[in-house]
């Protein structure tokens, strides 16, 4: 390099005046099998607001930027917990309505964060769930409202860690349950995963060929949950479940791979008290050991 040179970078250095790099921007990839890839910068916690505190309990509400969105969640955080919760609700049902769940869950000692899911009513922007507008986003390069949910999902987990660093697992009911469990599988830093009252997609998929049969297995827990392992996976299933039958629910655990377990428990369909008293008996030992 010419001494002139230097002398002229050595000054734009000192003085600040080169251009930062542009942020990082997130990017998606699926390979021939369906596998996909998410590729994102560390979110941003945009604004937080305590609701309550209950004891040893703070109740959040907390905002975090992931894409192109503010999501928002409800964060229940005990004062030493040992492990943490993201957890996807079903369809229809925004984080609020697991407020007392997420206190019950901290005074166990256990860091619980809803996620406002996009398209579920609550605070955060979207629309339901429709797969053939996500796969014409797919079919045209652009970003499917699905891909967006599973980056919201590990964007809370990298909120969760960096607050405690404690093992952080994915956790969803029914249609969040499959969000969850594409989150656990894009994202090796879930140190597992829990299902209650979901199933995948039965591999529909291998039905198409092309962009069809791509976008359609990125989505499908049947085709993602066999690699979360090595790290757990437990599933939660009713045997009288009227909305996602019982054998679903059974095959999405079949195509696990060890270690895993499942449960079946009373009641009908979605998340429940037993389910509830089953993950934190079970899951703070092992993950706060895990830790």
């Amino acid at each position: 390099m010419r001494p002139l040179l230097v002398l002229v970078v050595l000054l734009l250095l000192g003085a600040g005046c080169l251009a930062a790099p542009p942020p990082e921007e997130p990017s998606y990839a699926v390979d021939g099998d369906g596998h996909l890839t998410i590729t994102a910068p560390p979110p941003e916690v945009a604004g937080e607001a305590v609701l309550e505190e209950r004891g040893n309990v703070a109740l959040t509400d907390l905002v975090y930027r992931s894409g192109d969105a503010d999501v928002h969640a409800i964060l229940a955080e005990p004062a030493r917990p040992v492990m943490g919760i993201v957890y996807a609700p079903g369809a229809g049902v925004p984080a609020e309505a697991h407020r007392e769940r997420a206190i019950r869950y901290a005074e166990a000692g256990i860091l619980f964060l809803a996620v406002d899911i996009r398209g579920n009513g609550g605070d955060t922007p979207g629309e339901p769930l429709n797969i053939e507008q996500d796969y014409r986003r797919f079919a045209g390069g652009e970003w499917p409202q699905y891909y967006r949910i599973v980056a919201d999902l590990s964007a809370a987990r990298q909120v969760l860690a960096g607050r405690h660093g404690v093992p952080v697992v994915a956790m969803g009911s029914s249609n969040g349950g499959r969000y969850a469990a594409v989150a656990a599988a894009v994202d090796p830093a879930f140190a597992g995963y829990i299902g209650i009252s979901t199933s995948g997609f039965g591999l529909a998929g291998d039905g198409y060929t092309g962009d069809a049969r791509r976008f359609l297995l990125s989505i499908d827990p049947d085709c993602s949950v066999g690699s979360i392992a090595p790290r757990p996976v437990v599933i939660y299933h009713a045997e009288n479940d009227p909305i996602i039958p019982f054998g679903d629910g059974r095959a999405l655990f079949e195509r696990a791979a060890e270690p895993k377990a499942f449960f079946v428990f009373n009641g009908s369909h979605g998340i429940a008290g037993e389910v509830d008293d089953s993950v934190i008996a079970e899951s703070a030992q092992f993950y706060g050991n895990a830790g």
